[in-house]
């Protein structure tokens, strides 16, 4: 990656919103309160959205004039101190967006924000509280029946659940497309700069700029993926008219990062999961595909593996490894007026031509390269045919859509029925997922971004030299993508992914030279701390579109799950055939409110007045498209020219209108990640550092008697894979489930009893069911001999470390010895012969005779004297020297007669 290219960071990030009478004044600012922007927002339009962005950019004595200005202006009588013209009305963080119904506009802001993970000093928040403010003034509001409504409606999507946002890295893409931009070229990024000055004219847009050339720094800035964009409908109104850092794009899925500490090297395990906006719904209103290609329940999962110790994305070392779930691209339903806990299925639509399925596979292409490699888990065998129905048509749809693509690029299709395996006991489910894994792995690689290491030309692998994906000079691309699915992508799909992962890992951890085999086995520290991560990911997923946690685990394809989890599935099963039978018609509702797919509009049916909402996500059901796909070239022009490279990373005319590219001062703060990341102006506390509070291998997954060995990658015994040091179980489920809440939904109370780990602690008791937070250090637990609290601080004990317990008072005896070996370390200091001589009649008596084991007659950490060797020694060596340069001694009468003595032994 080049030096001089960087990502720029948002330069608003605290925001404070003033009121008056007439205006709303939005102030944003920089962390350092050094720069600062404003919005004047007018109230006194009762439906039309009125802002003005001057695009100055002000300090922090400008800001308090104008404020000063305002309020003095806006006062009811000029002079009068008692009352204010202007305002607090709110501090935030962030904009979501502006939305209207049938009155006026609301602004939706961030009041709170958590932070969940950290990616080479980029921050990624979790919204924990937002604040919806009504825009105009009382005055001239006009009032609506149903705006109410509406208004719960729209707020049943609840934006303190599971969704994420960065100030300055793009979480609608992946790490391997940021990075990929940072590369480009530097002829283009200068291309870019030019246009974009000729363009548009922009104060900020020059600040910073080198005058005399050579310091400068390109700020790259990328256009979001819209599909992964959850408040794009929200930002619509204002993206044209407003500077991109008012702009702050949100995702909705999952985010979790723990800490794993290999001899005390940080290697940060991240997982992001990003849930589409298309066709986004519930699970049983929601089925299949749209007539765009987009799917139900499609998530894209990424997991990055990187080296704390070095923070830099141009000097670190980054890895990352991109999988997809998602609904089977058909045009298929589920009937849910029965009241069966498993509607039959049908198909909605005859596709010959499988128009849906290449729409589908044509976005996967231009995201991913190529192979698309699918892996079908759904049922095979049925005595009455339910799922069978969807392979056969899946199956069908791959075979027309493979003839016209290129031998080497083609689908690949897997199927494997889960479910019938599951139930032999001939067959180990998870063994025969591991041999798929390795074999996808090997097709599509994984993204890293430093070279192959050394060690690995010396000591070549097997595996790693089959291994595929798209080698470049400065490392490795992942090409092409696995797509799982069941017929949910649930609880199958979340087994079948977390295998992917596993081996996955094990090639990240080997490119990064942390092991020396791209292999990891279960029951080790590492693998454990990656399983509870891909559970916590498949809960929250299973939360938002099944309304339940996961029914299936891995521990139960592992067959080791304990005998309280059957009454627990149980549970999940009730709360997730409640969910579906009567709450999921509100959400979905929520959720179409929420992305724009219905706009209430005056004299047209309500949103709650539609039978469906079919007729919303299949937009030709409404006009007929002007123009018709081809049936053999399926694909996007200029896509199969790249393959296998994904047609959205190469560089191209295209792709290069997506990026935002500005120079700087290399010291500037829109560039500096540094200050970003440590807050040098902010004061630290030990309590709110992130790192510190974050899951950690050695702190909770390393079993208490660690002096055995504290390799994270050792296998441990049943009896040694408890929790953690911790040694109970609900503190860290209560902080789990922090990460764990539905999305637009709350679970039903029973769930909140229900825990989502999967480690076999069956036997601990309960503690109190306080909320305990995730960033609060030291953590009480409480001990099982007798029920007193106890403080561990984030320090292991030396009984967890060593074995042993320091007594609070040392003995007669070991303090009497103690004191002989501080004599003896005193006594090894050099010191004159003399006063050695009187200090020895005294003292040796008391210390403690030792005998030299070697022959160096002074050897301390002092001074260290080599030995003297004899005159034979020296003659011995000098004769080997000799012998090596050709000149051979001739031999004496000793040397004739051993020679005699080994001939008569050996042979005679």
């Amino acid at each position: 990656m080049p030096a001089s290219a960087a990502p720029m960071i948002s330069s608003v990030q605290k925001l404070v919103l003033y009121e008056t009478r007439a205006r709303y004044f939005l102030v944003g600012s920089n962390p350092a309160e050094t720069k600062y922007r404003v919005l004047k927002i007018d109230r006194t339009e009762p439906k039309d959205l009125v802002i003005i962005d001057d695009k100055h950019v002000y300090t922090q004595q400008e800001v308090r004039e104008l404020l000063g200005r305002l309020d003095l202006g806006n006062r009811t009588k000029i002079g009068q101190k008692g009352s204010s013209g202007l305002s607090r009305a709110v501090s935030a963080f962030g904009v979501v967006g502006f939305v209207r119904f049938l009155e006026g506009y609301y602004i939706v802001l961030i009041t709170k924000r958590r932070k969940m993970a950290d990616i080479g000093g980029h921050a990624i928040y979790k919204i924990e509280d937002t604040n919806m403010i009504y825009i105009p003034n009382d005055s001239v509001r006009v009032t609506h029946p149903d705006e109410a409504r509406y208004l719960r409606i729209f707020q049943n999507v609840d934006l303190s659940s599971n969704f994420y946002f960065s100030y300055s890295y793009d979480l609608s893409h992946s790490l391997q497309y940021n990075l990929t931009v940072l590369r480009m070229p530097l002829e283009t990024l200068r291309t870019e700069t030019t246009q974009t000055r000729q363009e548009s004219f922009d104060i900020f847009e020059d600040e910073g700029l080198s005058t005399q050339g050579g310091s400068g720094v390109f700020g790259v800035c990328s256009k979001p993926y819209e599909k992964y964009v959850w408040n794009g409908k929200l930002l619509e109104a204002v993206k044209n008219t407003v500077h991109r850092d008012w702009l702050l794009y949100i995702i909705h899925g999952f985010c979790g990062q723990s800490k794993l500490l290999i001899y005390g090297r940080p290697i940060y395990v991240t997982l992001i999961a990003r849930r589409s906006s298309k066709f986004a719904g519930t699970r049983f209103l929601k089925r299949g595909a749209n007539c765009e290609g987009d799917v139900a329940n499609e998530v894209e999962t990424e997991q990055i593996l990187y080296d704390a110790s070095v923070m830099s994305f141009s000097a670190g070392s980054y890895s990352s490894y991109v999988q997809v779930r998602g609904s089977v691209p058909l045009y298929w339903s589920q009937d849910i007026s029965t009241m069966m806990p498993k509607p039959p299925i049908t198909l909605d639509q005859a596709d010959p031509f499988a128009h849906v399925a290449a729409l589908h596979f044509d976005q996967m292409l231009q995201r991913f390269g190529s192979p698309i490699i699918i892996l079908n888990l759904v049922k095979e065998r049925e005595k009455r045919k339910h799922e069978r129905i969807l392979s056969e048509e899946l199956v069908a749809a791959v075979t027309y859509l493979n003839q016209f693509l290129p031998p080497e690029h083609a689908i690949i299709y897997i199927p494997w029925d889960m479910a019938k395996y599951t139930k032999s006991k001939l067959c180990n489910v998870l063994d025969r997922l591991n041999v798929i894994a390795e074999s996808v792995v090997k097709k599509t690689g994984f993204f890293v971004n430093r070279p192959d290491s050394y060690c690995s030309i010396l000591r070549p692998d097997e595996k790693w030299n089959e291994l595929g994906g798209y080698v470049v000079s400065t490392g490795r691309l992942q090409t092409g993508v696995l797509r799982t699915n069941c017929v949910d992508c649930l609880d199958r799909t979340n087994t079948a992914q977390f295998m992917v992962g596993k081996c996955a890992l094990a090639y990240q951890l080997y490119s990064l030279g942390l092991i020396d085999k791209p292999n990891l086995q279960f029951d080790t520290d590492a693998v454990r701390l990656f399983e509870e991560l891909y559970e916590d990911h498949g809960d929250t997923l299973s939360l938002q579109y099944g309304g339940s946690q996961l029914v299936h685990r891995v521990k139960t394809y592992r067959k080791i799950a304990p005998w309280t989890q059957h009454s627990k599935d149980i549970m999940q099963t009730l709360s997730r055939y409640y969910s579906n039978a009567f709450s999921d018609a509100d959400r979905q509702d929520s959720i179409n409110l929420f992305l724009g797919v219905f706009k209430p509009t005056e004299g047209r049916p309500h949103l709650w007045e539609l039978p469906t909402d079919f007729y919303l996500h299949h937009k030709n059901t409404l006009s007929l498209s002007q123009t018709r796909r081809s049936y053999t070239y399926w694909w996007t022009t200029g896509v199969l020219k790249h393959l296998p490279l994904p047609f959205d990373e190469v560089t191209c005319a295209e792709n290069r209108h997506k990026l935002t590219v500005k120079k700087f001062h290399k010291y500037e703060e829109e560039i500096d990640i540094h200050n970003e990341f440590f807050r040098p102006y902010e004061l630290s506390s030990f309590d709110e550092t992130f790192c510190l509070a974050m899951t950690n291998s050695t702190r909770d997954f390393m079993p208490k008697n660690v002096g055995i060995d504290p390799s994270p990658f050792t296998v441990r015994k049943p009896e040694e894979t408890g929790k953690s040091v911790l040694g109970n179980k609900s503190n860290r489920e209560e902080t789990v489930l922090q990460r764990k809440t539905a999305a637009s939904a709350p679970p039903p109370p029973s769930e909140e009893a229900v825990s989502s780990s999967s480690e076999d602690d069956s036997g601990t008791d309960k503690e109190d069911e306080g909320a305990v937070s995730q960033r609060s250090t030291p953590v009480k637990v409480t001990d099982t001999g007798d029920n007193t609290k106890i403080t561990e601080n984030v320090v292991q004990s030396t009984k967890d470390v060593y074995g042993v317990n320091l007594s609070d008072v040392p003995s007669e005896d070991d303090l009497a010895i103690y004191a002989r070996f501080v004599q003896l370390g005193q006594s090894q200091h050099k010191q004159d012969k003399s006063s050695q001589q009187v200090c020895s009649k005294h003292h040796l008596d008391r210390v403690i005779n030792l005998i030299p084991i070697s022959s160096f007659s002074q050897d301390n950490i002092y001074e260290v004297q080599p030995p003297r060797a004899d005159r034979k020694s020296i003659e011995i060596f000098h004769a080997h020297i000799q012998a090596g340069r050709g000149n051979m001694q001739p031999l004496g009468k000793d040397d004739f007669l051993m020679y005699r003595e080994y001939i008569r032994n050996r042979y005679l």
